[in-house]
C-alpha cells in the first residue's frame, strides 16, 4: 500500500473514531467519579478495579473513569457530578440509571451494583 493511501486511511479512521466519541453513549457504562489522593478510590482499585473488566458486570457496563477536577466530557454532560469520591453512576442511552455514593466495601459494592444492573433493559432491546 502506498504511503499516501496509508496516510489517508489513518486520517479517516481517526476522524471516524473522534466522531464516535462525540455521540451520546447508547450502551451501558459505569462511570467512576474519582480524584487524586482519594483513599477510598484507591481501595476500590485494589479490591474491584483489578478484576472489574473481566466480570459479568464489567462486560455489561464497562468502567469509565472521570476525574471530578477535569472538565466534564460532553457525551455525559447530563450526569450530575458530586464532590464525594468515589461515586459510581450507571448510565445507558443518555440517561442515568442510578448511582452508588462512596465505596462501601467489596461485598456491598457488588450487591448494590447488581441492583442497578438489574434495572437495565435486556441487551438488544
Amino acid at each position: 500500500m502506498s504511503k499516501d493511501r496509508s496516510f489517508w486511511l489513518i486520517g479517516i479512521s481517526a476522524l471516524a473514531t473522534g466522531f464516535l466519541f462525540c455521540l451520546p453513549a447508547k450502551a451501558a457504562q459505569l462511570i467512576m467519579f474519582e480524584q487524586d489522593y482519594c483513599e477510598w478510590c484507591e481501595q476500590w482499585n485494589e479490591d474491584i478495579g483489578v478484576v472489574y473488566a473481566k466480570t459479568t458486570e464489567g462486560k455489561r457496563a464497562p468502567l469509565r473513569r472521570v476525574n471530578i477536577h477535569d472538565p466534564m466530557p460532553d457525551d455525559i454532560s447530563f450526569v450530575r457530578v458530586e464532590r464525594f469520591t468515589p461515586t459510581f453512576v450507571l448510565v445507558e442511552r443518555g440517561a442515568e440509571v442510578g448511582r452508588i455514593r462512596g465505596y462501601p466495601g467489596e461485598d456491598f459494592f457488588w450487591g448494590l451494583l447488581g441492583q442497578l444492573i438489574n434495572k437495565l433493559p435486556e441487551k438488544g432491546n
